[in-house]
């Protein structure tokens, strides 16, 4: 008897959520290859395409859209069992913050997945620059904290993920070939920080052009043609891409850090600890 992967299903889903092979695949933490396997095995299996491809992104075909329906429903079965027969339900409630450049990446899966998982939990969300997160005066305001660190200071919590520093653009406008153009977040930022001391290292013109501390002002900034930004490779939308130029300096990499303040409910907060890394993390 023909039977349908669980898990195949569940990339499935997640590649038509967020229309990107690579950036599920950073959501599962598997390579986009890994990714692109599972979905030709999956045609294979069904004798139908299931996808169209758009530009850098993919959309769903008619099959796919109906698959979409049925998976989700199977889906949502099996976590149903899993739920009736978890002992130890989880419940309180659990303060995240995490950094702009992530929520993106992160909030999706937290809010659907996550909440529909773990229903008794309620889960307060604050997307802040990292270092307000972690600033003392805001010590006792969350549980959990998802942070990025450059790598030259002393760790702080447990890090994640070393990611890649990498530049990004629209892919429907060139970079300028007079000034560099930046579009950043204000001062504070990590990503800024780096930016502007590479830069300065250098002999090329460059200049601010827009500032905004919200990954979304920055993104519709950069899709009108105001200039390029810097983000870890890991929470690149998919709507930019990533950009090479002699004019633009390596930026080097930065650590992103977990961070768990949660004393009072620790299971529970290491629950989410742990589904985070899972959807950060890289084989």
């Amino acid at each position: 008897m023909n039977q349908l992967p669980l898990d195949v299903l569940r990339t499935f889903v997640m590649i038509a959520e967020v229309g990107s092979f690579q950036k599920a695949g950073d959501l599962l933490g598997r390579t986009q290859p890994a990714i692109s396997l599972q979905m030709k095995k999956l045609e294979q299996m069904l004798s139908r395409k299931l996808f169209i491809k758009r530009g850098q992104g993919y959309q769903l075909n008619n099959d796919g859209k109906w698959l979409l329906t049925q998976a989700k429903a199977m889906l949502a079965i099996n976590d149903d069992v899993f739920r009736q027969f978890d002992q130890q339900r989880l419940q309180g409630k659990l303060r995240l913050g995490i950094p702009n450049e992530f929520a993106s990446a992160l909030l999706p899966s937290i809010i659907g997945e996550f909440s529909q998982r773990y229903p008794d939990i309620t889960l307060e969300v604050t997307s802040a620059l990292s270092r307000e997160l972690l600033s003392d005066t805001n010590a006792d305001m969350f549980d959990l904290i998802l942070a990025l660190v450059p790598s030259e200071q002393p760790q702080l919590g447990e890090v994640v993920l070393n990611d890649e520093l990498v530049w990004v653009g629209d892919p429907n406008h060139r970079l300028s070939s007079k000034a560099i153009q930046l579009v950043v977040a204000p001062n504070g930022c990590v990503y800024r920080s780096r930016i502007i001391e590479k830069l300065k290292r250098q002999t090329h013109a460059w200049k601010i052009t827009f500032t905004n501390a919200d990954l979304y002002g920055l993104v519709a900034a950069i899709q009108q043609g105001l200039g390029v930004t810097a983000l870890a490779k890991s929470s690149l939308p998919s709507v930019l891409k990533e950009i090479k130029d002699p004019r633009l300096p390596v930026l080097g990499r930065i650590n992103i850090c977990l961070i768990n303040r949660d004393t009072q409910q620790r299971q529970t907060s290491q629950t989410l600890a742990k589904f985070i890394k899972a959807r950060l993390k890289r084989p």
